[in-house]
């Protein structure tokens, strides 16, 4: 065996290695999921059950969650969507001084994490009578993701040529007109980025629900989740693993349906010639 094969070798035994890392958490929850035994071990039900499916798929457990989760990071995220593009379409398009130090700024806000801020938004959200509202939530989620996405929507808006924008300008167009009829059609894949990538951040989002809403009755699913934990370190595997596929099939659904745009480029076609 030669040096060749052997890196090759090791490299497949490397990606198997990951591999196994990340499938079997997912194994562990599609086969607890219909086992009515259920436990941390990962194995074959002795005979498949949709009793936990059953015991999830009620109100106050599963389907309010899940409507909470969807109303708060589907206006999140179509608040971030909007603000990102309308912030970066300046940064990418005017040359300015302020340019270099504002995008530093968001780099910054980037890296910033929730929890060293939530403290002092605790109070504000208090003060302002923010405080277990889902508009309140919401504002604070497309405020946490704005930094990022705009950073991510103005490297996509500055492969859009500037050419085709002038065009538009020269037969009388604005340039909103011309971010919304040339600029945002033709980076679809970058929308498309932001968006899922946005979505999936606050589905997630488990920290800033559970400190900014108190009513029960307006949890996510991401706080829900905790309720599936017992006080003396008791869980219901059965259940929280059928919470869970249940959980994750929004992000799914949404990926499957932009996948298409996310493989995709720039349409530019031959719409710019030298």
């Amino acid at each position: 065996m030669n040096r060749r094969t052997q890196r090759r070798l090791a490299a497949d035994l490397g990606l198997l290695f990951a591999a196994a890392v990340f499938v079997l958490p997912l194994a562990w929850v599609v086969l607890s999921a219909l086992d009515a035994e259920a436990n941390l071990k990962v194995k074959v039900p002795g005979s498949l059950t949709f009793d936990n499916f059953d015991a999830v798929l009620v109100d106050d457990v599963t389907f309010t969650p899940l409507l909470n989760s969807l109303i708060l990071c589907g206006g999140a995220t179509a608040l971030v969507v909007v603000c990102a593009a309308l912030a970066a379409y300046p940064l990418s398009r005017y040359r300015s001084r302020f340019n270099r130090p504002f995008l530093l700024t968001i780099l910054f806000a980037t890296c910033l994490p929730i929890t060293a801020v939530m403290v002092p938004v605790y109070a504000l959200f208090v003060q302002v009578d923010l405080i277990d509202t889902m508009h309140g939530t919401i504002f604070f989620f497309a405020a946490s993701g704005l930094p990022f996405a705009i950073w991510l929507m103005k490297n996509f808006m500055d492969g859009v040529p500037k050419e085709l924008e002038e065009a538009a300008w020269t037969d009388g167009a604005s340039s909103f007109q011309s971010l919304l009829r040339i600029v945002l059609p033709l980076m679809g894949p970058g929308v498309s980025v932001v968006t899922v990538f946005s979505f999936v951040m606050m589905w997630g989002n488990f920290f800033v629900p559970f400190m900014l809403l108190i009513d029960p009755a307006q949890m996510p699913a991401s706080v829900s989740i905790n309720d599936f934990f017992g006080n003396r370190g008791q869980v219901v595997y059965g259940q929280l693993a059928a919470f869970s596929i249940i959980y994750s099939t929004p992000v799914i659904l949404l990926y499957v349906l932009i996948a298409r745009r996310l493989g995709g480029g720039f349409a530019l076609g031959g719409a710019v010639k030298g």
